[in-house]
Order: C-alpha cells, then sequence, then structure tokens
C-alpha cells in the first residue's frame, strides 16, 4: 500500500462530464525521495521510508556559535538523508508499507534516491487521507460534544456548564470516558474510501471527493486503498 506525503492547500470544486458539481479536496503533493528501505525479513515489515520538503542546514554566526538545534536539521538527519543522496534533509519523514493489500504479490521495488509521484494514482482510485485535525484548546462541553446546555432565563447561572456528572452514592466516583472539559481537536484522524477526481501531474495536485481532516497548509498522508 504505497503513498505519499503532501500538503492539503484547501477546497475546491469541479465538475465531471456529467456536469454534476463535486466539491474536492486539494492536495499538492511534490515528488517524494525514497530515504529508507525497510526489509520484511529484517523489519518484519516490507516499508519505504519517504521524505517530504526540506530543513535548513545548521550555520555558525558572527560569534562562531551555531543556531538552536530546533530550528536547523542536526547531524543525525542530514547523515540519513546523506545515505539516500539528498544534499538537504526533508523536513517530514513518513514510512509506508508495501507488502499489505489485495495486490500484495505485486509488491513493487525501490531504491535509494527514487521518487514517488502523483503518477502512481488515477482518477477513480479509492483512498485513505491521514491528517492532523485543528487544534482548538481547552474548551467546553458545548463546542467539544454539542451539549445543549442549561436554560437561559428564569435564574439559570449555569448556562454552559455539563452538569452532573455521576451518582454520588453507588459507584461514588465518575466513570471513566465521562464527557468533560478538556483539549479539543490536534489528534491523528484517517478517512476511508475516499475517491480521486483529478490528478494534475504537472503541478502535483490531487483532487480528492470530499473534506479530509487538518488546517490549510497541513500535512497529509494518501494512501492507495484496496
Amino acid at each position: 500500500m504505497i503513498g505519499i506525503i503532501g500538503k492539503k492547500l484547501g477546497m475546491t470544486q469541479i465538475f465531471n462530464e456529467l456536469g454534476q458539481q463535486i466539491p474536492c479536496t486539494v492536495v499538492e503533493a511534490p515528488p517524494n525521495p525514497v530515504v529508507q528501505i525497510l526489509a520484511k525479513e529484517a523489519d518484519g515489515v516490507a516499508s519505504v521510508q519517504l521524505g517530504y520538503g526540506e530543513q535548513k542546514l545548521a550555520r555558525e554566526n558572527k560569534k562562531g556559535e551555531k543556531t538552536p538545534r530546533g530550528r536547523r536539521a542536526h547531524k543525525a538527519v542530514v547523515g540519513h538523508a546523506a545515505k539516500a543522496g539528498l544534499t538537504a534533509a526533508p523536513r517530514v519523514l513518513r514510512s509506508f508499507r508495501i507488502d499489505d493489500g489485495p495486490k500484495s504479490s505485486e509488491t513493487p521495488e525501490y531504491k535509494l534516491g527514487d521518487t514517488v509521484s502523483v503518477g502512481i494514482f488515477a482518477p477513480g482510485d479509492q483512498v485513505k487521507v491521514t491528517g492532523t485535525s485543528k487544534g482548538r484548546g481547552f474548551q467546553g462541553v458545548v463546542k467539544r460534544y454539542g451539549f445543549h446546555g442549561g436554560p437561559n432565563t428564569h435564574g439559570n447561572t449555569k448556562h454552559r456548564r455539563p452538569g452532573s456528572i455521576g451518582p454520588g452514592t453507588n459507584p461514588s466516583r465518575v466513570i471513566k470516558g465521562k464527557k468533560m472539559p478538556g483539549h479539543y481537536g490536534d489528534h491523528r484522524h484517517t478517512q476511508t474510501h475516499l475517491r480521486i477526481e483529478k490528478i494534475d501531474a504537472e503541478r502535483n495536485l490531487i483532487y480528492i471527493r470530499g473534506s479530509v481532516a487538518g488546517p490549510t497548509n497541513g500535512i497529509v498522508l494518501v494512501k492507495k486503498q484496496g
């Protein structure tokens, strides 16, 4: 099940041969270099590690001190990319299995330095897309779970509060998994059985029917699905 790393550009609409209006998410996926190859015998699964984007290299300032590690690629990442013949360390690294799916017998072969482009997909293919949902911080139960809240009149002072969270006598505790205020969003989310409507190979664009998780310019993984 090979895939590609891309960036979500946003949503648009296209029209098919029947004149139907189709909402699509546009994903920009430039050719991903193969950074590492994992063998099934040694690692348990046959997979390839792809890279996306570029990291800046460490540089020295006037005082001879290097910039902070968090802003530049460190030596381990640079050396890892150099083994694949890359001059710059990728900004994102992700592994894709190539030995699963309905056509596992037709396992593609890749070499270090090869690239995976949008040409592996075709209109009509089914894919699954993994992204990170928008982070909304600490939110209450009304926004987080859609609670209706209390009345806004007749002296009520608990408009958006969750109310009772459990019985007092038995079991005398709050049940695990109770819907309460907390961190909302910023979760890894995968949508399956999405249809590719169009491929623009010249601009490295994939048009996927419907919406996918993540903000504009967020990193998404597009994988083939049997």
